[in-house]
């Protein structure tokens, strides 16, 4: 018998069929092979196309009236979802860890900051009642507000694995509606505070020297300061600017009742909690 070397003729099938694979590759993109690729999906799932089409966006009939009841999925909440569970929380929980970090670092350096002689057993009144009633109605909601947010928010990586997801389930509802009904109050201690603070806290001259001091924190010097020093003026203009946001992000999210597409709801929340994050950062480095 005669023997005949059909190697040849095997590597040119599989260099043939290499080639054909990688055109399919190359032409899947275009309209043909994406209506290919399609029909092949639909086949194996006959229900694919169907949910490809909702995912368009394409608005259809219901009865319920309101912006966009007529969309049953919104693909930007995908993109929503993925912002608010990627880089807005992971650098969140880093602002936070490395505020806590460099206050308890400081601390550990330099120590309880005592008064140099010792208490007088004299008085002088600095705030009022009502600056103090301010400043407490504030901070309570604040702390609160804090808690139930950031429980929300790392909830799910947090206190499932601690409490379960039905105690967690629970718990979220109860937080949900404190952190909702306590947000508006929060409000108005924030505008009463800008109108009652602001003017004692525009800078002036003395400020750029407390500054240059680095404000008797680094080193012994005691540095003059007025009613306010400057670092706790930038506090107040930051904690202002990133209050407003908050509060304005939070009130549009409390209130969807005026219209806000879900657009809108989710570009607001993202805005809530990137701008809650640090200004919790802030009040931790403040306490």
């Amino acid at each position: 018998m005669q023997h005949v070397d059909d190697r040849p003729r095997g590597r040119r099938w599989r260099f043939g069929a290499g080639l054909g694979l990688l055109l399919t590759a190359l032409l899947a993109p275009l309209p043909g092979g994406g209506l290919q690729a399609a029909a092949a999906d639909t086949a194996a799932n006959p229900q694919a196309e169907f949910w490809r089409q909702v995912r368009q966006g394409d608005s259809g009939y219901t009865a319920v009236s309101g912006p966009e009841t007529a969309v049953l999925i919104h693909n930007g909440g995908q993109n929503w979802r993925a912002l608010r569970n990627g880089p807005v929380t992971v650098w969140g929980a880093w602002i936070l860890a490395g505020m806590a970090l460099l206050t308890g670092g400081y601390y550990l350096v330099k120590g309880r900051v005592r008064i140099e002689h010792g208490r007088s057993g004299l008085t002088v009144p600095r705030w009022d009642r009502f600056d103090r009633v301010v400043h407490w109605w504030i901070t309570v909601l604040f702390l609160i507000l804090a808690v139930t947010g950031l429980s929300l928010l790392f909830g799910r990586a947090v206190l499932i694995p601690l409490l379960g997801k039905d105690a967690f389930a629970a718990y979220a509802g109860f937080a949900m509606d404190v952190h909702n009904y306590l947000g508006p109050f929060f409000a108005v201690g924030r505008v009463l505070a800008i109108l009652k603070w602001l003017r004692i806290n525009l800078f002036n001259r003395a400020d750029m020297t407390w500054l240059a001091q680095g404000g008797g924190m680094i080193g012994a010097a005691h540095v003059p300061a007025g009613q306010l020093n400057a670092g706790e003026k930038i506090l107040f203009w930051l904690v202002t600017l990133l209050g407003l946001a908050v509060t304005v992000s939070g009130l549009v999210l409390n209130f969807p009742n005026f219209g806000q597409s879900r657009d809108t709801m989710q570009l607001y929340h993202l805005i809530h909690v990137a701008t809650a994050l640090p200004l919790i950062a802030l009040m931790l480095g403040h306490i």
